[in-house]
């Protein structure tokens, strides 16, 4: 069957080196590199990004979040982000994700145009804080103005699925000047149907599973442990079956 959306894109949410790894062997055409995915993903270390961005030859975005839970920061804490962003700009990076909302759930406008103006020309996506925003349709205009190329949206539902009414009202309204990019339990299975709800091109997932541990001793104790027997990871062919259904 030909392909039905042209020039479509993967952007693959990472957690660590190794699923960073797979997800280019699978085909990623773009990494969100995080860590603490449980926790809505915060900034990977220093060593992660700097070595990711040195083996693999695919853009790399890494999350730029001081913590999980709300995306209302303190000045201490807004300061720890910046700084984060302009090392990922040192670091060569294609563009770096993040998200500022004020306590009355408008957009942190001045935060948000900080943060681009301190890495540009790198790309800025503005991520799912905005699925906890009051107002979807001003806050599009406003995230536009701020000068980020991209909003991660599941249409402030808990998946993209579900959300896929509004995140195609938000692509008609962005008319080609930011990009809208679906993404929580958007899957394999569901993808193709998503793209079609929306006219979106581009989708994040972070394709998660647990993968088993190679370790061969463990102290009776934790025999039962779920983190000393397995850890999340990537498997490269989940990755290529994500592409493929959109072929």
């Amino acid at each position: 069957m030909p392909h039905i959306y042209n020039e479509c894109t993967i952007e693959i949410a990472t957690t660590d080196f190794e699923s960073t790894k797979n997800a280019v062997a699978g085909g990623a055409d773009r990494i969100e590199l995080c860590a603490n995915l449980g926790e809505g993903g915060t900034t990977q270390s220093y060593g992660v990004i700097k070595t990711c961005r040195e083996k693999f030859d695919v853009p790399i975005y890494p999350i730029i979040r001081v913590r999980g839970g709300d995306f209302l920061y303190s000045e201490d804490e807004f300061e720890c982000m910046l700084a984060d962003a302009v090392n990922c700009k040192k670091l060569d990076c294609d563009g770096v994700v993040t998200g500022f909302l004020r306590a009355n759930g408008e957009i942190d406008v001045e935060r948000t145009a900080r943060v681009v103006e301190a890495v540009y020309p790198l790309g800025v996506t503005f991520h799912r804080a905005f699925d906890r925003c009051k107002d979807p349709l001003s806050a599009l205009e406003q995230i536009i103005n701020t000068g980020c190329e991209r909003i991660l949206t599941s249409g402030q539902e808990l998946t993209a699925i579900q959300g896929a009414p509004l995140i195609r009202q938000l692509n008609e309204q962005a008319a080609g000047r930011i990009i809208i990019m679906p993404g929580s339990g958007v899957r394999a299975d569901n993808v193709r149907a998503l793209a079609a709800a929306t006219s979106c091109t581009q989708f994040h997932s972070s394709l998660r599973e647990m993968i088993p541990s190679k370790m061969k001793f463990n102290t009776p104790a934790f025999a039962n442990d779920a983190e000393s027997i397995r850890h999340s990871g990537i498997d490269p062919l989940a990755v290529a079956a994500f592409k493929k259904a959109l072929n």
